[in-house]
């Protein structure tokens, strides 16, 4: 089992700060625009990102949804012209699309791309956001409405009319004329009680955030054990940032000037809004460290530093190449199989990563060669330039 490495488009922004385009306050999020050393997401720069990201060794890159991101389907189709091989995880809200349109969308996209569309069905932890696109259920209702969601999205991908009587979804003759091929592999997180038999039944990869590995070992063991119930395996990712150098002390002073932009006042705003989420894993990603700057290493180079402000993933591997290396090697030997990276800002990051991590992820044979085979541990590397 080898590691598959996935980098991040920042479709609702980048640069050198924590803090984003948006600023928290008693309101909720409102735009702020005065930060320095923030990026744009036009479309020039997110090709720059998807260029260095598929040079220097990624797979595929996330791309997010939301009131802050740009349309995921559109921007993503957009940058599959300017890339070779490179694939896109598109995330999208099941209760805002018809199942059968989903189906039909990804279809076409898989036609357009040759085959590189992977699916990020994201079912929704903020009941504000859901109500700004019109989505009124409630938490544990969503998940019900998923697990209809993909049964249709599935039944519809046989290429023969699919009929389908559920509480959120009737569906008549639901017909995809022309199905994808290959059918994209579907990307599904949550933790709670309502998400995992979702996951079980549907998903090919499970994704968490990043909780130290004894954590994460639990929930993988959770929803293995809900799988095999239902007669199926489901595989492994995770979620994380990371800031990797040639020396720990680079790494960590790094991680540490990205909290130069962070008082007091920043923090408690964002923990607060934070907090309101239903969110069961961002309640998670909060416990780890609890608003404070005390104690963010909670476990050896994990870094809970992200998760002050930022919301979903609050975690990155910190530390040297072959220290980010061996701790994606202990995830790995958990059974995670995807890693799903981020930094910031994300095309220096892209780099870093792909010149330093990867090389080190082949020599130890976790990553598959540029060829499709194994590496090994003693091969030559030929590593490309790029972020």
């Amino acid at each position: 089992m080898t590691v598959h490495l996935h980098w991040f488009l920042p479709t609702g922004g980048d640069g050198r700060t924590l803090v984003d385009r948006h600023a928290y306050t008693d309101g909720g999020i409102t735009r702020t625009g005065q930060l320095s050393g923030v990026r744009a997401p036009d479309i020039d720069y997110l090709t720059q990102i998807a260029k260095a990201a598929e040079q220097v060794g990624f797979e595929a890159v996330l791309t997010p949804t939301g009131t802050w991101c740009e349309d995921a389907w559109l921007t993503t189709v957009a940058l599959a012209q300017h890339t070779e091989r490179l694939k896109f995880l598109v995330a999208f809200r099941p209760g805002v699309l018809s199942p059968v349109l989903a189906a039909q969308m990804a279809s076409t996209y898989q036609r357009i791309t040759r085959g590189r569309l992977l699916l990020n069905v994201v079912t929704g932890g903020d009941a504000t956001e859901q109500k700004r696109f019109g989505d009124h259920l409630g938490h544990d209702h969503r998940y019900a409405r998923t697990d209809e969601f993909l049964s249709v999205v599935r039944g519809v991908w046989s290429g023969r009319p699919f009929d389908f009587q559920g509480e959120h979804y009737q569906v008549e003759g639901g017909l995809t004329a022309l199905p994808p091929d290959p059918l994209p592999q579907v990307f599904f997180g949550g933790s709670s009680p309502a998400a995992g038999p979702v996951a079980a039944r549907h998903t090919d990869v499970y994704l968490t955030w990043g909780e130290p590995p004894a954590q994460v070992k639990q929930k993988i063991d959770w929803i293995r054990s809900l799988a095999e119930r239902e007669g199926r395996t489901v595989r492994f990712g995770i979620r994380l940032h990371t800031i990797s150098r040639d020396s720990a002390a680079e790494a960590w002073a790094t991680a540490n000037r990205l909290l130069d932009d962070l008082d007091a006042d920043t923090v408690a705003a964002a923990q607060a809004a934070l907090g309101k989420s239903e969110s069961v894993g961002q309640q998670r990603m909060l416990a780890l460290h609890g608003g404070s700057r005390d104690k963010l290493e909670i476990h050896p180079n994990l870094w809970a530093g992200v998760g002050l402000v930022r919301g979903g993933a609050g975690t990155a591997l910190v530390g040297s190449h072959a220290e980010v290396a061996t701790l994606i090697e202990e995830y790995h030997a958990l059974g995670v199989e995807h890693f799903v990276l981020s930094g910031y800002p994300h095309l220096e990051e892209a780099y870093w990563f792909g010149e330093g991590v990867i090389p080190e992820l082949r020599a130890r044979g976790l990553l598959a060669s540029r060829d499709g085979g194994a590496a090994a541990a003693d091969a030559p590397l030929l590593v490309a330039s790029g972020r």
